[in-house]
């Protein structure tokens, strides 16, 4: 290559660059190593990351069970190298992979139609509520605190650069969203309404009564559901109007954050203005079935500015890990498995009780509950790793009215005797700190 450009040596390519900006020693690096060696290198860096300990870590991304013919299936080269399925003549099977999700992501919500193209759930959310100020011509939003606080994050981004108003209503003792708030939230600019069910606390929200009153004064309705083996026994928010989903849950890995799997369901009429993708089925020449794009508002395929979103990306083979999840358990598989982890979340709740305030305990949950404890959860959390087990996410951040609260999860990989030893911890820190109260009460008092 030196040769080629007309350079003697490497010195000779690197002359324009003044020699005290040059490095003239060997990079500080480790010796190359062997294959084994790297694999026994990352092996040791995995036992770091906490494998096989127990964990109680929810909020948005949920450690269940994958099949193990989840990745054997997404593993095929006419899945895992394909890219896009623009060419439907040679795309058949991904076309139909995403034919199905959409089917039975539609049979899940209720909706009539659904995309698979969302980045994750905190996306599809903003996404959804952009498409409810496109459908109404109204600019301003309606927000619970309840939502997941990253969500509102991600809206709050959007509405700056597309200068929508964002106002945001709290919660009652319940956890639910404040009804009587709402009411004096909502002004005849408003787009829609956003919420999440199973919200952020993992109480179920009364979604009729939320659709009447936004619906009353012509806003639309958005749901967000970040934990979708909830609708394997919860009943699907038939009343809203967009539903905007994250199918994580169903058979895709935790993998540090991603990539997800966003959805976004709705209404046929509302499907113009849905973003990303959507398949149909129809027939070729000879009668034979067959599957292609039917729409695809994107901007690779429409002007720009009539484009309903320039980020969805295509998402297929996470979506077909979903898909696989969905066959493989069927109706009544999923149902059971919802069963198990309301199941379990249920017993650890009433054996946290017993020793810490459980809040928002008026309403139904799914696999989440909020506990409170006297003591700092950051400091219970840190004894818990050392019996490796991980403990709720401290909400501190989010809601420091709460205090000492922290959000637990329970899914059906969460054992009875998991459940008892961090149970049995947090009772041990009560006792602690209530023993530590009555020493210093005795001192003042002496």
């Amino acid at each position: 290559m030196l040769k080629q450009i007309g350079a003697r040596s490497i010195d000779d390519l690197f002359a324009p660059i003044p020699g005290e900006y040059r490095l003239n020693r060997d990079l500080k690096i480790p010796r190359q190593m062997a294959e084994s060696e790297i694999v026994d290198w990352f092996r040791e860096r995995s036992r770091e990351n906490g494998d096989g300990h127990a964990t109680f870590l929810g909020a948005g991304a949920y450690y269940h069970y994958r099949p193990v013919i989840i990745d054997a299936l997404i593993s095929r080269g006419e899945f895992l190298t394909a890219y896009t399925p623009y060419q439907a003549e040679i795309s058949q099977g991904t076309l139909q992979s995403i034919f199905e999700f959409q089917t039975m992501i539609s049979e899940l919500t209720g909706m009539e139609v659904a995309n698979a193209s969302m980045y994750d759930g905190s996306t599809a959310a903003a996404e959804a509520v952009m498409m409810a100020v496109r459908l109404t011509g109204r600019r301003s939003v309606v927000g619970a605190r309840s939502v997941h606080p990253e969500y509102r994050e991600v809206l709050a981004t959007y509405a700056f650069h597309q200068g929508m108003p964002l106002a945001t209503v709290g919660f009652a003792e319940t956890g639910r969203v404040n009804t009587r708030e709402l009411e004096n939230a909502i002004t005849s600019d408003t787009a829609c309404v956003l919420i999440q069910s199973p919200n952020f606390f993992g109480t179920i929200e009364d979604v009729q009564a939320i659709a009447d009153i936004a619906h009353a004064k012509g806003a639309m309705l958005v749901v967000a559901i970040p934990e979708a083996v909830s609708l394997g026994i919860v009943e699907p928010p038939r009343s809203a109007d967009i539903i905007a989903m994250e199918a994580q849950s169903f058979g895709v890995p935790l993998g540090f954050g991603g990539p997800y799997c966003g959805v976004i369901a709705t209404r046929e009429q509302f499907v113009r203005q849905m973003p990303g993708r959507l398949v149909g089925q129809t027939t070729d020449r000879n009668g034979k079935r067959g599957f292609v794009l039917t729409l695809a508002t994107r901007e690779q395929h429409i002007r720009r500015e009539k484009a309903t979103s320039n980020i969805c990306t295509n998402q297929a083979l996470i979506a077909l890990m979903a898909n696989i999840f969905m066959t493989v358990y069927g109706k009544v598989g999923l149902m059971e498995l919802a069963r198990q982890n309301l199941a379990k979340t249920a017993y650890a709740a009433q054996q946290f009780g017993k020793h810490a305030e459980v809040l928002f305990a008026g309403a139904p949950r799914f696999n989440e509950f909020v506990i409170r404890t006297s003591e700092d959860p950051y400091a219970i959390n840190s004894r818990l790793l050392g019996h490796k087990i991980v403990g709720g996410l401290p909400l501190k951040k989010f809601y420091p009215e709460l205090g000492n609260a922290s959000l637990w999860c329970c899914t059906e990989l969460t054992s009875r005797s998991m459940i008892d030893t961090a149970v049995g911890h947090v009772a041990d820190s009560e006792r602690s700190v209530r023993s530590a109260r009555e020493e210093a009460a005795e001192e003042v008092t002496r």
